[in-house]
Parts: structure tokens; C-alpha cells; sequence
């Protein structure tokens, strides 16, 4: 990046600085802003995409959603279709050959979570999570680049130019994001080199509108190939209005190049690949692009980390890219806001890495393997993530997402999932007063934590008898700890010595805290973020 002169320093001074307000970026940001500190998002383009890219939004993402009650504003811009991929000879022909996507259907979904995952397009999200972090404090300015950043003594100095005004002003965050993109400017100016996991080749997309749908004798999968000659490629729903991507390889001919497509080359392959000879598409965008997978060396410098493909780049296939993303990205955001918010200790930030770059790995190189993947392999990679790392204890789940139950409160009913988030949670069992009094203790001292006991505060008759005791591994008197992104960090199944000592040292691991020593009395960084 350009070295920087005659420049202004904003009085506004945000705890964190997203760059990037893509999924990723808009997760971070939001994350960190619903944990009451202050963060401030950047992107270089006027707004949110215009165009569909990502469609898919996985079981565990809409879960995400859920707990920020945006589930349903996010379903309403979504399509129904076939979780799997297709197979035909034109997109209006019966298929041949139907087989998983690698996502679940809606039965295997609703026995382990309240949601399903959806199909659901990008310009569609983007806008609802930009809202929901407006919605919670956060500052976002668009047509704004970050144009220089260094770390110092001193700490971060960011430059941030207006594209509008072309205006230069510096801002000087507690920690930077990077979420701009394969190509991230941050990444590169932080020093972090990427690893080249392999490619799939270039590929054309063009996206268009046309009446398919209404005239197809079958529900659209999430991926429809088709094999006519001379129209090979793949047609993928974007939208329930008729907008669609269609991709194939660009280079599928000797000599080929982009200028090769014109509208009227386009139109005819979209009539003979639909089958529809009388099509009149509308065509959107052309764009080529490469299906490729990479991965960061590192997912951090200092006080800058790296989210999103800026981190990780997937290909499409799978549908993991926009899910690997958003779910690291709250990973991280609720760590850097109990960081700054003197819960935690600065070292829980190193959980991040260790946390999701195995996650963000595998993804990759799932997403570069040939053909579709299974259901079963569709629920392991996304809520069957299992993470490692100090910050873990040991006993029946630890390291896992908490199980989904439907319980009974004096509320109504709800899963459990929904009594997690924002917050640490001690659920215990009906003998569980001491846990209660233990977590009470913290709470005073100003710490978010909550405590449930089944019988007093919900029960699981919705389910079976005794079904939550038996997932959670809880005696009569035994409790679990779950951290704020819903992971058990801690399980005893019954009283064991002294309960107070037992869970505030299992909090300490949790949050990485030298022997107690923050005690959640505010740090220097939270009077800053305040």
C-alpha cells in the first residue's frame, strides 16, 4: 500500500475495524457490535453485492441466524429446491441421475437442529445483515477504502480514503478484521503469504432471467447439470423470480477466449442447454472465474486476523465457502469483544486459529474434490465441527456444538440452542444449586454468565424424559459450560469438591485468564471500547 500524507485523524475511534462487507465481514462485525462494543466496517464498493453469488446457507449458518432472530427475514428471500445435484440432459428433461448435494434434507435436519438450511442468495443476506448490524450500533461506511495500514509501538494505524470525495483520514483500532476477499489488502500488508491448494480450471458464469422454472416437470435441485452437446455446464437457481447462473468451462475449446461470448452465443447455448428452443433470456452479467482453493499461512499478525477467503478460499462446490466464512467469523467476533470488554484474556485470541483453521482446511480441499458430496458428510463438516484447543476441558461433548433438544421454559418452548449466545451458560442438573451459587458469584463480578437447571428452569418433556440429561451428561448434580457460540467447553456429570472453585477455574481455561486474574473487572481496552 501507498505511503501516506497530508491526511487527518477521525475522531472516531473504533475498538475494531472490519474490512470487507461481505458475509464474513458482516458477521464479524456484527458479533463483536451485539457484545456492546464498538466496531466500524469499510467496503470499497458503493454497497452489498448486486449480484446472487452464494446461495446455499447450511444447517449450522441458519442457526447463527436464528440466534440473532434474523432467521425468518433471511428465509424470506430464499427458493425452494432440491437439496441435491441433478443430472439431465437438458434442464427441462427428466433427470437421470439425482444424488446428494452435501447438504441435508429437511428430515435430517429437524432431528438435530430447529432449522433447515436454505437456499438463499447473497444480495438477498448481504442486505439483511447489513441492517441487523445498523440495528445494533455498529458503523458501516461504504465507497471507503482501507488504502494503508501499519502496526506499530504505538499501535494499529489504518487509512481509510473516501472514493467519493477522494477525503484521507486515519483511524487507530484495538484490532483490525480483514475480510476483503481473495485478494485481501490486508492480508498483504500485514506481510501473511498464501498457500495454493489446487484449482478446478476457469469457468464462464452468466447470470440471466428466464422462464424456467414454471415450465420444468420437476422441482429444481440446487445444482441441475446438463449434458447436450455443445451446452455442457450447469444451471443453478438464484432466486424464486426465474434468475439463474449458468457455468461451464471457459476454455472447453481450443483458443477460447471471453470476447468469444457475445449475447447471441450465450442465448443459443441457454436454449439448447434449457431444452426450450423459443428461450428469450435476459442476460445479467458475464463474468469468468476461477475455481481454485487457497489458505492463508497464517490467520493472523499481531492484532490483525484474517476471516473469509481472505483466510480460506473455496471453490463452489459443496456449497461450504459463505458457511466456513461466516462461521469462523463469529467465531472470532465474540472473542475480540470479550477481549476488549476485560472478560477475557487477550491469549484467547490464539483459539481462533487453532479453532478454525483445521475447519477452514478441510473445507478447501473438500471443495476441490470432483462431484457432489454426501448428506451424512453434509451435517459432519458443518455441525459436527469438533474443535481442539487450551481453552477446552475434557468430558462427554467438550469441544462440540451443544445438542439441540426441544425444552419446555415458563416462556414457552425452545431449543436449546436458543438459550445460548451472547453470554456463558452453566446448565445443570436438578441437584445443580451449588453450580448456581458458583455462577452466581461470577455474575456478580460482572461476568455474563447465566445459569439453567433442569426442572427448575426448563424441562424436556417437549422431547423425551430424561433425553437432555442423557445428550448433555448430566446427573443429578453434574453441570456443562457453554461458551457464548454455543460449544461445550467444560462437563462434570456430579459434584465433585468444591463446585465454586471447580467452575471458576473452568471459566478461567474457557477464557483463557492466567489464574483468575481479570476477574472481569474492566480493562484498559474496555474503558477504550466504552
Amino acid at each position: 500500500m501507498s505511503t501516506i500524507t497530508n491526511t487527518e485523524h477521525h475522531p472516531h475511534r473504533p475498538a475494531v475495524l472490519v474490512v470487507g462487507a461481505g458475509p464474513a465481514g458482516l458477521t464479524a462485525a456484527i458479533t463483536v457490535a451485539r457484545n456492546g462494543v464498538d466496531v466500524l466496517l469499510v467496503e470499497r464498493h458503493p454497497g452489498t453485492s448486486p449480484f446472487p453469488k452464494a446461495t446455499g446457507v447450511s444447517t449450522r449458518t441458519m442457526e447463527l441466524l436464528r440466534g440473532w432472530g434474523l432467521e425468518q427475514r433471511a428465509a424470506a428471500g430464499g427458493m425452494t429446491v432440491q437439496p441435491t445435484f441433478a443430472i439431465s440432459h437438458t434442464l427441462l428433461s427428466p433427470a437421470q441421475t439425482t444424488v446428494p448435494f452435501g447438504y441435508p434434507t429437511e428430515e435430517q435436519a429437524r432431528a438435530v437442529s430447529p432449522v433447515v438450511p436454505a437456499c438463499i442468495p447473497q444480495d438477498h443476506l448481504e442486505p439483511v445483515l447489513r441492517d441487523h448490524l445498523v440495528e445494533q450500533g455498529g458503523t458501516i461506511r461504504f465507497a471507503t477504502e482501507l488504502t494503508n495500514l501499519a502496526v506499530g509501538p504505538t499501535g494499529v494505524d489504518a487509512e481509510l480514503t473516501d472514493r467519493k470525495s477522494g477525503r484521507r483520514y486515519h483511524v487507530h483500532p484495538r484490532y483490525v478484521v480483514g475480510a476483503d476477499g481473495p485478494w485481501s489488502g490486508v492480508r498483504s500488508a500485514m506481510g501473511i503469504q498464501v498457500a495454493d491448494l489446487g484449482t478446478l480450471g476457469e469457468f464462464l458464469a452468466v447470470t440471466f432471467r428466464a422462464d424456467l422454472t414454471r415450465q420444468m416437470s420437476r422441482r429444481p435441485s440446487a445444482i441441475n447439470a446438463v449434458q447436450v452437446t455443445g451446452a455442457e455446464g450447469l444451471f443453478v437457481p438464484t432466486s424464486a423470480d426465474d434468475r439463474w447462473i449458468y457455468a461451464r468451462e471457459l476454455r472447453a475449446e481450443p483458443g477460447e477466449r471471453l470476447g468469444d461470448w457475445t449475447p447471441e452465443r450465450i442465448g443459443d447455448v441457454l436454449r439448447v442447454g434449457s431444452g426450450l428452443p423459443d428461450l428469450d433470456p435476459q442476460i445479467l452479467t458475464v463474468m469468468p472465474f476461477v475455481m481454485g482453493g487457497h489458505l492463508a499461512t497464517t490467520f493472523s499478525a499481531g492484532p490483525v486476523f484474517l476471516v473469509g477467503d481472505a483466510a480460506h478460499r473455496t471453490t463452489p462446490v459443496g456449497g461450504t465457502g459463505m458457511n466456513t466464512a461466516m462461521q469462523g467469523a463469529h467465531n472470532l467476533g465474540w472473542k475480540l469483544a470479550w477481549v476488549l470488554r476485560g472478560w477475557a484474556d487477550e491469549s484467547l485470541l490464539d483459539s481462533y486459529e487453532l479453532e478454525r483453521r483445521p475447519i477452514g482446511e478441510a473445507n478447501v480441499r473438500r471443495s476441490l474434490q470432483r462431484g457432489p458430496n454426501g448428506e451424512a458428510d453434509g451435517l459432519a463438516w458443518d455441525i459436527g465441527v469438533q474443535y481442539s484447543s487450551p481453552v477446552f476441558g475434557s468430558g462427554v461433548g467438550v469441544g462440540g456444538r451443544a445438542p439441540h433438544l426441544w425444552v419446555r421454559r415458563p416462556s414457552g418452548g425452545a431449543s436449546t440452542l436458543d438459550l445460548f449466545g451472547d453470554h456463558l451458560t452453566v446448565l445443570t442438573g436438578p441437584h445443580g444449586a451449588p453450580w448456581r451459587r458458583a455462577a452466581d458469584e461470577l455474575a456478580s463480578e460482572g461476568l455474563p454468565i447465566t445459569t439453567l437447571t433442569l426442572g427448575r428452569d426448563l424441562s424436556d418433556e417437549l422431547a423425551h424424559p430424561g433425553a437432555l440429561a442423557r445428550r448433555y451428561g448430566l446427573g443429578a448434580s453434574g453441570a456443562v459450560l457453554i461458551r457464548p457460540d454455543g460449544y461445550v467447553v467444560w462437563h462434570r456429570p456430579s459434584l465433585t469438591g468444591e463446585s465454586g472453585a471447580s467452575l471458576r477455574d473452568a471459566v478461567d481455561v474457557a477464557l483463557s485468564r492466567p489464574d483468575g486474574a481479570s476477574r472481569a473487572r474492566p480493562s484498559r481496552q474496555r474503558r477504550q471500547a466504552a
